[in-house]
């Protein structure tokens, strides 16, 4: 007889595994792979492209449900005196260095064997060149002539477009000061070291949002979306001992706090999130270059002043990133029978928030058979009325429920021989692995209730 199985739970490790798991399940793929590949460019797949949106959508509701707050879709290209005005075209750079003899280049602010060694960190050389300052932007024209009057940047960040804006979006919206603008879009940094899957990349994708407050409260603001920023990321699962917030060593010019949410990915803390107290800088310095008066005026109180503002702005691809990596579990159980042999069985399971699964619910029929995949696609109509669904008629249903498991959908939905005569089906959940016996016509009711009180604890 078999001893009893011994159950372990192990967490990830590397990126690779991720990256693995990724390709297989259409989570994220290699962007152009047929070609060899663009460094540091992604594509989000099938599961990817739902996941990615979903996390998108629980940012967008934590912010524009509030009732100080309102959303934007600025353009990517911008006026180019918008940078200017913004520090980018004069210091948005990174020291770099070459190697003369291996070719690397690398920065040299945050390579450690340059900055102790003065050396090469991949082959050791120290005939290298002088440090040079390379701007990360992307340069473009615009319109039928390439001449450096119609230059134009992929922008660097979605922030301009709140400054710039802040006017019409007060003006159209009539809020008072204190109120926010967020946004979601498309940012692009010619960096010189990207790198570990979506967590660096050229092409990326951020949620920002300025909050535009009177000097004097800045303070107390900036410490209360400290607050509510940490709660978010609570709220969708990542785990405390995972987060944790590290103040800047070196403040900005123009900044009066900063500070990051850093979350414990597999190669340590790293940003999440910034949050930062940017004083009137933005706005001051948008109204000098644009020549327009930028100032709030307090009907009430008879003031202007040019508001400070509270950032906070977190890499999507990032934030995703930490999401997976949080997610990912192996449940290892380990059996040994009479001889001493042992066996070991690993369920990997992506233990998502309900919130961000890209599949809410799995429709399995037990056989091939007619008299069950008909009625099981006509079940999968019917909830795909409310949730993303999918369907599997594939593989044993041990072998379905894992690929589930896989991907994070928290409810299977098993179609049997006994589904004909009491019209009912089986669900199985993700974490807990029980069962229920649920009425098809009180499935969706079943399924709403069990994403909204969903526990993988």
């Amino acid at each position: 007889m078999a001893e009893a199985a011994t159950n372990q739970v192990r967490h990830l490790k590397d990126l690779n595994t991720l990256v693995s798991l990724s390709k297989r399940r259409g989570f994220v793929f290699q962007s152009s792979e047929i070609y060899g590949g663009l460094g540091s460019c992604w594509d989000y797949g099938p599961l990817g492209s739902i996941l990615k949106m979903n996390v998108k959508r629980a940012w967008w509701n934590a912010m524009t449900r509030r009732a100080d707050i309102v959303g934007l879709d600025a353009a990517i290209l911008m006026h180019p005196t918008v940078w200017k005005a913004s520090g980018h075209v004069d210091g948005f750079s990174d020291p770099l260095v070459d190697c003369k003899d291996c070719k690397t280049r690398f920065r040299a602010d945050n390579t450690e064997s340059y900055l102790t060694k003065k050396q090469c960190p991949t082959c050791g050389s120290k005939n290298l060149s002088e440090e040079r300052n390379f701007n990360l932007m992307f340069k473009t024209h615009m319109g039928p002539v390439e001449d450096s009057g119609s230059v134009v940047y992929l922008r660097p960040e979605t922030a301009q477009g709140h400054f710039v804006n802040f006017q019409n979006c007060q003006q159209s919206s009539r809020y008072k000061i204190p109120f926010g603008i967020a946004a979601i879009g498309k940012s692009f940094r010619n960096e010189i070291t990207p790198g570990n899957f979506i967590f660096r990349t050229r092409e990326f994708e951020q949620m920002e949002m300025q909050y535009f407050v009177k000097p004097g409260t800045d303070e107390g603001y900036f410490n209360e979306w400290k607050e509510r920023r940490l709660n978010f990321y609570l709220k969708y699962g990542l785990k405390k001992e995972n987060l944790q917030f590290k103040d800047h060593d070196k403040l900005a010019h123009y900044a009066r706090a900063a500070v990051d949410v850093e979350y414990k990915f597999p190669m340590g803390f790293s940003e999440l999130e910034g949050i930062h107290n940017r004083s009137d800088y933005d706005l001051s310095q948008h109204a000098k270059f644009s020549g327009k008066n930028l100032e709030y005026f307090d009907e009430a109180k008879k003031e202007k002043y040019i508001p400070y503002v509270i950032e906070t702005a977190v890499g999507c691809d990032r934030l995703i990133l930490a999401f997976m990596c949080d997610a990912y579990r192996e449940e290892v159980t380990v059996e040994t029978d009479e001889t001493g042999k042992t066996t070991e069985d690993v369920r990997i399971v992506m233990g998502f928030h309900p919130d961000i699964a890209p599949m809410k619910v799995c429709v399995l029929p037990l056989s091939k058979k007619e008299e069950l995949t008909g009625v099981s696609m006509q079940i999968r109509d019917q909830l795909a009325e409310e949730f993303d669904v999918t369907y599997d008629e594939t593989a044993s249903i041990g072998k379905r429920y894992r690929r589930q498991d896989e991907i994070g959908t928290p409810f299977c939905v098993t179609v049997d021989f006994e589904t004909a005569q009491d019209q009912s089906v089986t669900v199985r959940h993700r974490d807990k692995m029980t069962q229920d016996r649920v009425a098809i016509s009180q499935l969706n009711e079943y399924i709403r209730n069990g994403l909204k009180n969903f526990s993988n604890k």
